[in-house]
Parts: C-alpha cells; sequence; structure tokens
C-alpha cells in the first residue's frame, strides 16, 4: 500500500482538504487540550505562590476541577459561538467570542466561590491564572490555524453544479462565511450564455468551466473532492449521470441548501427549488415525547423565576411609563400563535396611546416617532416583553420560538413569501432564532430572511438549541440592543 510521504503531491491536498465539520472537531480537540493544559500550569502557578509541594498527591487533591473546568468552558465556547463557521474564519472575531467565553467561565466560578462554596473549600485564583493562560495560548492557536488554514493546500476544493440563482448565492455565502475552508474552482452549468464566462462573486472571478458532460473530467483534472449540487430543477439526464459517475470515484455530493445551513443557520427559501422537503420540517422534535415535556418543564419553571424578578420592578417602570405619557400601562394586541390560532400578548407600553388612529397595523420602524422616552429604554432592555411570560404560563407562548406575529401582517407575508405559514408550527417564543441573530423586521425582505432563521430553528429544534438562543438574547440584553 502506499504511504502518504510516496503519495502523489495533488492526492496529499485532497487528503488535507477537510471537510468543515472535521476542522471543527480539530478545533474543539486542540482547544480541549490548551484548556487542560493550562488548568494544570494554572495550579503549578498557585502551588508556585503558595510554596505547596507541586506533586502527584497535590493534583489529584484537585482532580475534579481537570474536568469541571474544560466541561464549563466548552459550553461557554458553544454558547457563544466560538465553533460558528463565520467565527472560525475570523481571527477578529474569534478572539471577540474567546474572551466572552472565558469571562462567562470566570463569572460562573466567581458566582459559585462567593455564593455556594464554603470559605477555603475551593482554590483561590485558579481560573484567573487558567483564563489568562487560556487567552494567550488558544489565541496563538487560533491565529496558527487560520494561517495554515488559508493556504491553498489546505483548502477544500468545491465544483458548484448550476450557475444561477442559487449557484451564486451559495458561492458569496462561501467566500463570506468560510473563505479559508473551501477553495471554489468553478461553476459547471449547461446554459450556453454562461460557458466560457467569469462570474464576479463577492469580488472574485469565478469561471463556468463548463458543462453536464465536462464534469467528471473537471473533476478528476483539479482534484475535487466535492460537487454543490446548486440545480433547483430536475436533473438532466447528462447531469445525472455525471453525478453518479463522480460518486462512484468517492467524490462527495453536497445538495445547496444543506451547506447553506450549516453555514449560515438558515434555510434558503428562495434557492430550493422543487426540494420542498428541505425547508419543510418533516421530522418535527415537537412530535416525539421527551422535548415537548422538557421544553414546557423549563417554560413553566423559567417564567416562574422571571417574574419573581420581574414583579417587584413593575411599580416603578409603571410609575415612569405613567409620569411620561397618558395611557395604560399594559398593552395588548392580537398575536397568532401555533396552528394559526390568535391569542392576546402582552406587553408594558412603549408608544404613545393610539398609536394607530386608524386602526391599520403599521410596523414599528427604526427610530419610531411614536416611541415614548421611557418606552425607548424599555425597548433597548427588553423590560417591556417581560409581562409575556403570563402568556408563557398559558402556554400560549413558549420561552424560544418564532416570535409571534400580528393577524394583518401574517396574511401579507403568507401572500409573498413561499413557506412562511410554516412558522405556526410550534409555538410563538419570546426570544426566537432569528431574532437572536437578525435585526427587527421593518419589510417584506427583512420578513423573508427571519423566516430563513425561523425555519431553521423549527428543523432542528432541541433543548440545546434552545439554550443557545436565550444565552444569545441575554446578550442582547445586557448590551442594550433591543429596538
Amino acid at each position: 500500500m502506499t504511504s502518504l510521504q510516496t503519495c502523489p503531491t495533488s492526492l496529499r491536498v485532497v487528503m488535507l482538504a477537510l471537510r468543515l465539520a472535521e476542522h471543527k472537531r480539530i478545533l474543539i480537540f486542540v482547544d480541549i487540550l490548551i484548556i487542560e493544559l493550562t488548568t494544570l500550569l494554572a495550579f503549578w502557578i498557585m502551588a508556585l505562590r503558595a510554596e505547596w509541594v507541586f506533586d502527584t498527591r497535590y493534583l489529584m487533591n484537585y482532580g475534579a476541577w481537570f474536568i469541571f473546568l474544560p466541561a464549563l468552558w466548552f459550553l461557554s465556547a458553544i454558547l457563544n459561538g466560538l465553533y460558528d463557521s463565520a467565527t472560525i474564519a475570523d481571527l477578529a472575531q474569534s478572539v471577540q467570542r474567546l474572551v466572552r467565553t472565558i469571562a462567562f467561565v470566570i463569572i460562573v466560578y466567581l458566582a459559585i466561590y462567593f455564593f455556594f462554596a464554603t470559605p477555603g473549600e475551593l482554590p483561590r485564583g485558579v481560573v484567573g491564572y487558567q483564563g489568562a493562560l487560556s487567552f494567550v495560548a488558544i489565541g496563538l492557536w487560533r491565529a496558527l490555524y487560520l494561517a495554515l488554514a488559508r493556504r491553498r493546500s489546505f483548502a477544500r476544493k468545491v465544483i458548484i453544479v448550476g450557475a444561477g440563482w442559487a449557484g451564486q448565492t451559495i458561492a458569496q455565502t462561501i467566500q463570506q462565511n468560510a473563505p479559508a475552508h473551501y477553495q471554489i474552482v468553478g461553476f459547471v452549468d449547461d446554459d450556453p450564455a454562461k460557458q466560457n464566462q467569469s462570474l464576479d462573486i463577492a469580488g472574485t472571478a469565478i469561471p463556468v468551466l463548463g458543462g453536464a458532460r465536462d464534469l467528471t473530467r473537471l473533476v478528476k483534472e483539479h482534484q475535487v473532492p466535492e460537487i454543490i449540487l446548486a440545480i433547483t430543477r430536475d436533473l438532466s439526464t447528462a447531469l445525472f449521470q455525471a453525478i453518479l459517475d463522480c460518486k462512484e470515484q468517492g467524490v462527495q455530493i453536497t445538495l445547496m441548501p444543506i451547506l447553506f445551513e450549516q453555514l449560515t443557520g438558515m434555510v434558503p427559501i428562495e434557492h430550493i427549488g422543487d426540494n420542498w422537503n428541505v425547508a419543510l420540517p418533516l421530522d418535527s422534535p415537537e412530535a416525539s415525547g421527551f422535548y415537548p415535556i422538557a421544553k414546557r418543564t423549563l417554560d413553566v419553571v423559567g417564567a416562574l423565576i422571571g417574574l419573581a424578578i420581574f414583579l417587584p420592578l413593575l411599580p416603578f417602570i409603571a410609575l415612569a411609563i405613567k409620569l411620561d405619557s397618558p395611557g395604560p400601562v399594559f398593552f395588548q394586541q392580537t398575536r397568532v400563535g401555533k396552528g394559526g390560532k390568535p391569542f392576546r400578548l402582552l406587553k408594558l407600553r412603549t408608544m404613545v396611546a393610539n398609536a394607530e388612529p386608524d386602526g391599520q397595523a403599521v410596523r414599528a420602524q427604526k427610530n419610531d416617532s411614536r416611541v415614548t422616552r421611557v418606552g425607548k429604554w424599555l425597548r433597548r432592555t427588553r423590560l417591556d416583553e417581560m409581562p409575556q411570560l403570563f402568556n408563557v404560563l398559558k402556554g400560549e407562548m413558549s420561552a424560544v420560538g418564532p416570535r409571534p406575529e400580528r393577524p394583518e401582517h401574517l396574511a401579507e407575508l403568507e401572500r409573498a413569501i413561499p413557506f412562511h405559514r410554516l412558522r405556526n408550527a410550534v409555538k410563538p417564543g419570546m426570544a426566537g432564532w432569528a431574532a437572536a441573530n437578525y435585526e427587527y423586521v421593518d419589510s417584506i425582505e427583512d420578513a423573508k430572511i427571519r423566516l430563513q432563521y425561523d425555519l431553521y430553528y423549527i428543523k432542528h429544534q432541541s433543548l440545546w438549541l434552545d439554550l443557545q438562543v436565550l444565552w444569545r438574547m441575554l446578550g442582547q440584553i445586557v448590551a442594550m440592543k433591543g429596538r
């Protein structure tokens, strides 16, 4: 058998061109290894400063920390999006997420140290040492990783089948979210008008290399391990045969909507063509036994805790609302819930009374003149939405889910956007995947983008995803990014 050292250069390039998921696994493995090593160094520093003997017995006494700290760090890294595709490809963003990850670990440790542990039970300073060491070590590791990943010999070569709207969209998505992981060799398309042309994708000229009959030759010629299928119509006989030939040679065939989801956390509703099953969540977690029960339990417990925090503040907030502008403290509005069932959503009033004097539904806009002074503050901190905890207790809403829409707006959006009614397949939520990743909806185009995030959430519902949404929304609240 031929060893790697005696393989042709082209074959070695293919073997080094890892899939995106494999890149993430390598990053996670090395990160955890660094956390273990920096934890060891942190205890060595503590022993050195305290003039203790650094030996096996000393480490055995603190052995649990070599499990607890890496586990807490990894949880924080996932919640803070340290392994998101766009973050992996951007060093500045990676460092920013790394700071948030380490800060979360330190805050949790301090909370345990001061509020739950008995004096002298936990080591002092270890998390601080470990945090500083891990920041430097993982920061350098990420810089090294990106320097290697951006070398063309490490990029995974791909050919995009289809140079139309869907093909250009996935090419642009790759350029924006994973430029270090993929090298787009070119497009394949049977349209004679596109032959021998180059398309401008995010400032890069990408050629149309040929048609379906050229695909097998191009894959061999360029040593391409993966083909991205961006065809929104039925495959021609020639293209189907070419794809079978490539698959027979071990080439990975990836559907454009699947890769788009992995890179963006969205379902590309405008680019799926006849592949309607990509948008429709056929296997719904809500149809299982465990998830609905666990989600409802967390909703009730979370709502009770939230109300226990919010209700003592309510008298002061209510007084501020009344002093700022005439009108009621609370505001009720009809929204559409699961299965299209309407319900009355409860909020704190943030606009002037009679904000819609003609009775026509009007979306809130950026810098909306109807918003009061206190209302701006309530919106920024999202305190105006806290009364929706009562909607959660009643079972009309969940803590996490698509934001509920008004019936008037829903009718308009369902006419303009395909698959929009699928948002009603789950309970609406106080926090949502779309709200955690995108700004407010001001237009039809914004609603399309929001729907793509919402469909991703509906397809991939889990308690873990719910936790990520809540954590990201908490970050928005702290940063006062509400509007």
